[in-house]
C-alpha cells in the first residue's frame, strides 16, 4: 500500500472509534434518570406560604387589630418561604445520588 492510502485507511479507523465512543457515552448519559423533587414546586409553595400568612394574620389580628394583622401576615409569609426552603434542600441532602 502507498502513503496515501494507509492515511486514509488510518483515518478511518479513528473516525469510526470516535464515533463509536461518542454513541457508547451518550446512551450511557441516556439512561440515567432524573427525579423530580416532590418537595419543590409552585402550588407547594404558595400553599405553605399562603398559610403562613393566614396563621401569622390571624395571631396579628387577635393581639394587634388591623395593623398587627398586616405585620403578621407579612411575618407569616416569610416563616412560609423559610419552611419551603428548608424542605426543598432537606429533601435534596436525602435524595442524593
Amino acid at each position: 500500500m502507498n502513503a496515501t492510502k494507509m492515511r486514509r485507511l488510518i483515518c478511518l479507523v479513528l473516525a469510526t472509534c470516535v464515533l463509536m465512543l461518542t454513541f457508547a457515552i451518550s446512551t450511557d448519559a441516556a439512561q440515567r434518570r432524573r427525579h423530580r423533587n416532590p418537595e419543590a414546586g409552585k402550588k407547594k409553595a404558595a400553599k405553605r406560604i399562603g398559610v403562613g400568612a393566614a396563621i401569622g394574620g390571624a395571631a396579628g389580628g387577635l393581639i394587634g387589630g388591623k395593623k398587627g394583622a398586616v405585620i403578621g401576615a407579612g411575618a407569616g409569609a416569610a416563616g412560609g418561604t423559610a419552611y419551603h426552603v428548608h424542605k426543598k434542600r432537606q429533601y435534596r441532602r436525602r435524595h442524593r445520588r
